[in-house]
């Protein structure tokens, strides 16, 4: 896997390996070990994200998991979006955070849907990717 902020000698500064990120990006390790322990299995399908929708938000009353689950919350629905989407694709903005750029160039900023996600639970995950996906 090339990993682009680990660098790799001989290539250009700049030039990452879009799988590679995709890859990293796709792993939240803490949501995944979170709806496994309810029962629920995120196969980056659109399907997993109505059923963290469904999930009891028990999180919501521990501060120090909160801010982690909410970033993996959305990586995760970015990785659906990315795999689902036609022309979908991770970019990474200038601010250093991970976005979703869609075919007609539209961006969305997963990370801050998903933090939205854990503290409210509104807008939910799966309304969240219906209208990207209507884009």
């Amino acid at each position: 896997m090339n990993i682009p902020f680990l660098g790799h000698r001989g290539q250009k500064p700049g030039v990452f390996d879009p799988e590679g990120i995709a890859e990293l990006l796709a792993e939240c390790e803490l949501l995944r070990s979170q709806a496994g322990r309810a029962g629920v299995q995120l196969d980056d399908s659109v399907a997993s994200l109505e059923a963290l929708d469904q999930l009891q938000p028990r999180w919501r009353d521990d501060e120090e998991i909160l801010p982690w689950l909410g970033n993996d919350a959305g990586l995760y629905l970015g990785t659906v979006i990315v795999r689902t989407v036609p022309g979908a694709a991770w970019e990474i903005g200038p601010d250093g955070r991970p976005v979703v750029r869609l075919a007609s160039g539209r961006e969305f900023d997963v990370v801050a849907s998903g933090q939205e996600w854990a503290a409210s639970g509104v807008p939910e995950l799966s309304q969240l990717y219906a209208e990207v996906a209507e884009y």
